[in-house]
C-alpha cells in the first residue's frame, strides 16, 4: 500500500508549482481544450511547454455509495518534441468524500499517472474541406493507491483519433473516437470499472464570443465491449476560457452526467499557460 504523504511534504510542492505559474514570462499563444475532455488536433510548438492546472469537484451517482463526492486536482505538462509531435505527463491528486460508515472517510493522494504522445499528421488548410487530423496514444501507470480507491491497479493503453474543422471564422468543431485496449478508464471512483476494451466518443463545439472569451459545449460517451449502457458513461460540459494574458487563460466548466460511470454533476476551474 502506498504511504500517505503528510501535509508538510505536500505544501512545498504546491508552493513550487504556484510560484512557477506566476513567474513565467515570454510565451506563445495556443488553444488547448481544457475544460473539455474532447481533445483538439493542435500540438505544442517544437521545444515549447504547455501547463494546465485544473480542479474539478463532482457529486457522484447513487451507485457509487458509500462514495458521495470526488475532488480531482490535476497537473499536466506538455512539451513540443518535434514539429507536429508533443509528449505529456498528467498527475491527479484525488480526494474522495465517503459516507461515515466507510473504512476510509476521506482518502487523499496521487492517482494514476498518465503519459501521452500526440501526433498531428495533417493540419487544416483553407483551400481544403478536409479537417485537421491527429492521433494520440496514452499510457496510464498504476501509481494510485488501490485500497483507498485512488488508483485502478491496472496499466492502461488507449488510442484516440482527433478531427478538427473550422466551421466559421469564430467556431471550431472537434470530434474524437478512441479505444481503450487494456486496463480501465477510471479516475478515482469515476469511470468504467470493467476491465478490458472500452469504446469512447466525444465532440465539442467552441465559439469565440469576444476577443478574450471562448465558450463551448461538449458531449462525451463511453461503453464497454458488450455495450452495457448501465455501466457506461455519458456526460456533457458547458464551459469556456477567458484570456488573462497572451499566454494564459482562466478555464471554467459545469459538468452533467448520466449512468454509473459519470459524475452526477460537477464544477471545474483551472488555468492554462504556454511558455
Amino acid at each position: 500500500m502506498a504511504a500517505e504523504r503528510s501535509p508538510s511534504k505536500r505544501i512545498p510542492i504546491l508552493r513550487f508549482v504556484f510560484a512557477v505559474l506566476f513567474f513565467i514570462v515570454s510565451a506563445i499563444t495556443t488553444f488547448s481544450q481544457q475544460p473539455f475532455v474532447t481533445d483538439d488536433a493542435d500540438v505544442i510548438a517544437r521545444h515549447r511547454f504547455h501547463f494546465e492546472l485544473s480542479n474539478q469537484t463532482d457529486s457522484l451517482q447513487p451507485i457509487s455509495f458509500p462514495s458521495r463526492k470526488q475532488n480531482t486536482l490535476d497537473f499536466e505538462v506538455d512539451f513540443g518534441l518535434f514539429h507536429g509531435v508533443e509528449v505529456g505527463v498528467e498527475v491527479p491528486i484525488i480526494t474522495i468524500f465517503n459516507d461515515r460508515g466507510a473504512e476510509f472517510r476521506r482518502p487523499t493522494g496521487y492517482g494514476d499517472m498518465n503519459i501521452s504522445v500526440k501526433y498531428n499528421f495533417r493540419e487544416e488548410r483553407k483551400e481544403s474541406r478536409l479537417p485537421a487530423m491527429t492521433i494520440a496514444a496514452n499510457f496510464e501507470v498504476p501509481t494510485g493507491d488501490v485500497r483507498r480507491q485512488l488508483g485502478s491497479g491496472l496499466a492502461d493503453f488507449y488510442i484516440n483519433g482527433v478531427l478538427q474543422k473550422t466551421v466559421t471564422k469564430k467556431t471550431v468543431l472537434h470530434l474524437n473516437g478512441g479505444i481503450l485496449f487494456s486496463g480501465n478508464d477510471t479516475t478515482g471512483v469515476i469511470g468504467i470499472k470493467s476491465r478490458g476494451t472500452v469504446f469512447t466518443g466525444s465532440g465539442s463545439l467552441v465559439r469565440k464570443f469576444a476577443p478574450k472569451l471562448d465558450l463551448g459545449v461538449e458531449l462525451v460517451g463511453a461503453v464497454t465491449r458488450n455495450f452495457n449502457l448501465g455501466k457506461g458513461q455519458l456526460q456533457s460540459t458547458l464551459g469556456g476560457k477567458y484570456s488573462l494574458r497572451d499566454n494564459m487563460t482562466f478555464d471554467f466548466g459545469i459538468v452533467f452526467g448520466k449512468f454509473s460511470a459519470s459524475p452526477r454533476a460537477g464544477v471545474q476551474l483551472g488555468i492554462s499557460i504556454d511558455f
